[in-house]
């Protein structure tokens, strides 16, 4: 009888193989995290020292008891509804535009020229380089104060953000169905509307509602610059050290956000089924 072949030792990679190009990237993130640290002046000890626990709960114990009467909340309620006016319509104004440009930013398929590939994803990184609050700032010289300047501003931003995942949902569609219609000499709008689309709908609809739970945390943002909804109001009241009203605007956005993550989330689990 033969002796079995002894298994061969598995040696460790190159220093430069693709097996270690994880082990590399960490060592590089750690240095990088560390050197994060050295160039940054943190006064841990001032942020941790007992004058700075003191001044906190102090300034915490202002916002209590919040104001709760009726003529305060129900303007907290208003301005909570605006601000989710805002975030819908940003959202959809986005998502319409998203999708129209993301039909030029995508390659259909392999034989595809895509002219404006190159172009319309070059709008698509301008418009999402540029934040929220940046655009809502410029808006404000046209539109004035108040929520248009913020919806705006929201539709801006997320049309560059949504372009982009919507082109990159139609370039990861399966191919057979679009291929198949093509064949047959329909043109690309028909291939798009029945065989593209359909496949790529339940993440269109995903992405477009987490921008929108996103969104409602941006409109309250803008309204520190004048864009209008609970924003405006927080800024308001904190500029004049109203802390009573100030935590019941908080607490207002903090239901505001919880009802719709729990709203994106249910809409999402009934369409994954």
């Amino acid at each position: 009888m033969t002796a079995a072949n002894p298994r061969p030792e598995r040696l460790p990679p190159a220093l430069f193989h693709r097996r270690s190009k994880a082990l590399w990237f960490g060592a590089a993130l750690l240095v990088l995290v560390i050197a994060s640290f050295c160039s940054l002046d943190l006064q841990w000890h001032a942020f941790l020292s007992l004058d700075a626990a003191r001044s906190m709960a102090r300034f915490v114990g202002e916002f209590f008891p919040p104001d709760l009467s009726a003529a305060f909340v129900r303007r907290a309620a208003l301005a909570s509804l605006e601000t989710l006016a805002m975030s819908i319509v940003g959202t959809l104004l986005a998502a319409a535009a998203g999708l129209v440009l993301a039909l030029p930013a995508s390659r259909a398929h392999d034989g595809d020229p895509a002219r404006a590939r190159a172009p319309t994803r070059f709008v698509l990184n301008a418009l999402r380089a540029v934040p929220e609050l940046v655009w809502a700032t410029l808006l404000l010289i046209s539109a004035g104060l108040g929520p248009l300047a913020g919806t705006l501003a929201l539709a801006l931003h997320t049309t560059g953000v949504l372009g982009r995942l919507f082109a990159e949902a139609i370039e990861n569609a399966p191919p057979g169905p679009a291929a198949a219609l093509r064949t047959h000499g329909l043109g690309p709008l028909r291939v798009f509307l029945y065989a593209t689309l359909p496949q790529v709908l339940p993440q269109v609809i995903s992405y477009a509602l987490y921008r929108w739970e996103n969104n409602i945390r941006a409109a309250t943002v803008l309204g520190v610059v004048g864009a209008g909804g609970l924003g405006q109001m927080l800024s308001y009241h904190m500029g004049l050290f109203q802390m009573d009203k100030t935590a019941t605007v908080l607490a207002a956005m903090i239901a505001m956000v919880a009802l719709v993550d729990a709203l994106s989330y249910l809409t999402r689990r009934a369409l994954a089924r």
